[in-house]
């Protein structure tokens, strides 16, 4: 009697054993699931976290900037004034191409006497043009300026922007990496900076910070004017 009862015993602790085995089992199935559910939501939010850093690093960097020194048409006599400012431009190291066409980007310009909310008329997109005077006459030609005001007797009629490229490898208004653009702002006549004028244009593009570009004008002695 007593080796049947051991015999019994021990089939019955078997049985045990074995269910213990499978909850076990189940229990690490179910914490490896957990464990993956977890990790897997813990990757998209790192992704999303750097996704969001990655967006207002490009919207808080302008995606446009200087190329160059900032100059100016000066006309010595009788006061001597500024008829057009010069800025170049072109895609920041690292940015992506930027479109300059009239519907997607302002300029805004302010001085001491007057401030616009955009000045833009227009973008001599095809071809390049060797200077200031050479793209002035284009953008006269083309309607976005009355008069040119390098070689005109006559002063613009209102304080204006016109861009044109310097480089340009796709003839289109789309500033790429490797060309530059030149932001033209003429100066209405009465406008004119003169002397110790502090003179300020923004650039607002579709993406990015604006570009500010401020500059202090210095005594006119010249035809051109290095405002640095």
């Amino acid at each position: 009697m007593k080796l049947v009862r051991r015999e019994h015993s021990r089939s019955h602790r078997g049985v045990i054993g074995v269910e213990s085995a499978i909850v076990m089992i189940a229990f690490v199935i179910v914490a490896a699931a957990l464990a993956f559910v977890v990790l897997n939501m813990g990757f998209s939010t790192t992704q999303r976290a750097k996704t969001a850093i990655v967006s207002s690093l490009e919207e808080s960097s302008s995606a446009l900037e200087i190329a160059g020194k900032v100059t100016a048409s000066g006309d010595v006599s009788p006061t001597g004034k500024i008829n057009v400012t010069s800025i170049p431009v072109k895609v920041a190291s690292g940015g992506s191409s930027v479109n300059l066409g009239n519907t997607t980007m302002a300029v805004k310009y302010f001085s001491g006497s007057v401030e616009y909310d955009n000045i833009m008329t227009g973008i001599l997109s095809t071809g390049t043009y060797a200077n200031l005077t050479v793209a002035m006459q284009a953008a006269a030609q083309a309607g976005h300026l009355n008069v040119n005001p390098i070689t005109s007797n006559t002063a613009a009629d209102a304080t204006a922007a016109v861009i044109y490229f310097a480089v340009n490898r796709n003839d289109n208004a789309i500033l790429d990496q490797g060309e530059h653009a030149i932001i033209a702002i003429v100066h209405k006549g009465s406008e004119r900076p003169q002397a110790l004028d502090v003179i300020k244009a923004e650039i607002i593009v579709p993406t990015g910070s604006p570009l500010t570009v401020e500059r202090l004008v210095p005594n006119i002695t010249t035809n051109v004017v290095d405002l640095g």
